[in-house]
């Protein structure tokens, strides 16, 4: 069983009823139909009913178990804008404006998850991440506890000996620009976390740079070792090391050479980039010259599950991210 058949396979033993506001793409109705049919998941699909059921006839898929809601039709419409206006209208929300949001299969989705209605959300497929984020923030707001709000991706290498048999979480390499190193602190922590939830073997996190352990000095290198240091003291129970070389993160032979006496050098599992720029670079090289299926941006540190896709995504992807969404609502 490869790992995503595992997540399944979580999924299934606690079916959690996943919202899918994207309908009008057929990549969507395409995993919608993958769920229905392997069982893991109840769908929800927003949009014009007729569109979708042509569509999926079009492509002889059987959405036939699918919720399919259109907003514009809906007799909650009136309720989720009144919703919506008591939690915005200190923000300087109208009713009148709330009652157009709610038209827009996005926000209506994220109703829907807010009033216990539905379980998780999965978008980005034709959004950008801030028009997935944005409402989720607004409705949905963060975890309790929970100072950022951050990204993080799963990627599944093949026929890998590094990382947890190839299984590595990435963070953060879809949201936040520029961390500070107390954001580090907390991508690092969240995505921790998450690799525990999702994977089930403990995490092993790696503050990654250009340098290892001082072999370069400049504010580059001092933010993630000062990341590292505050890691260590605010949450000593992780195992974390920094700063790190991402083949002394991941190799064991070099880890032992660049960074003799770290437990975590060699054998990290959750890897956190120092930007962005790294991050992203970082994952699509994985993804593309490694084969690896990358699997989000995945979101952490909101009240609820809401995961963002890839704009280039496949059908599998979202599939994919849809029983990771529904492990995680468990």
């Amino acid at each position: 069983m490869n790992f995503i058949d595992g997540i399944k396979a979580r999924a299934k033993q606690d079916i959690k009823k996943i919202v899918l506001p994207e309908a009008s793409d057929i990549r969507t109705i395409k995993a919608a139909a993958t769920a229905l049919e392997e069982g893991y998941a109840n769908i929800v699909l927003i949009g014009n009913k007729s569109k979708i059921e042509n569509m999926a006839k079009d492509n002889n898929l059987d959405i036939s178990k699918a919720t399919i809601i259109d907003p514009l039709e809906s007799e909650k419409k009136e309720i989720y804008a009144e919703n919506l206006y008591e939690l915005r209208k200190q923000k300087g929300m109208t009713l009148e404006q709330a009652k157009e949001l709610v038209k827009d299969e996005v926000y209506f989705g994220m109703m829907m998850v807010k009033l216990g209605e539905a379980d998780g959300l999965v978008s980005g497929a034709i959004h950008s991440t801030s028009d997935t984020l944005r409402p989720a923030l607004q409705i949905l707001k963060t975890a309790p506890g929970t100072k950022l709000v951050s990204a993080f991706f799963l990627m599944v290498v093949p026929n890998c000996e590094y990382g947890e048999d190839g299984v590595f979480v990435f963070g953060d390499c879809g949201l936040n620009e520029n961390p500070t190193a107390e954001q580090l602190v907390e991508i690092a922590y969240s995505s921790s976390k998450s690799f525990e939830q999702l994977v089930g073997k403990e995490s092993k996190v790696a503050m990654l740079s250009y340098s290892t352990k001082g072999s370069a000095k400049s504010e580059l290198t001092q933010k993630v070792i000062d990341a590292t240091n505050m890691v260590k003291e605010k949450y000593p129970e992780m195992k974390v090391d920094g700063e790190l070389q991402l083949d002394s993160a991941i190799v064991p032979s070099v880890g032992k050479s660049k960074a003799p006496g770290s437990e975590i050098a060699g054998y990290a599992n959750t890897l956190i980039f120092p930007d962005l720029d790294a991050g992203n670079i970082g994952y699509k090289l994985t993804q593309r010259l490694g084969k690896a299926e990358a699997y989000g941006p995945l979101c952490q540190g909101i009240a609820k599950p809401v995961n963002d896709l890839s704009r280039g995504c496949s059908a599998e992807d979202i599939a994919g991210v849809i029983a990771i969404t529904a492990v995680q609502a468990q």
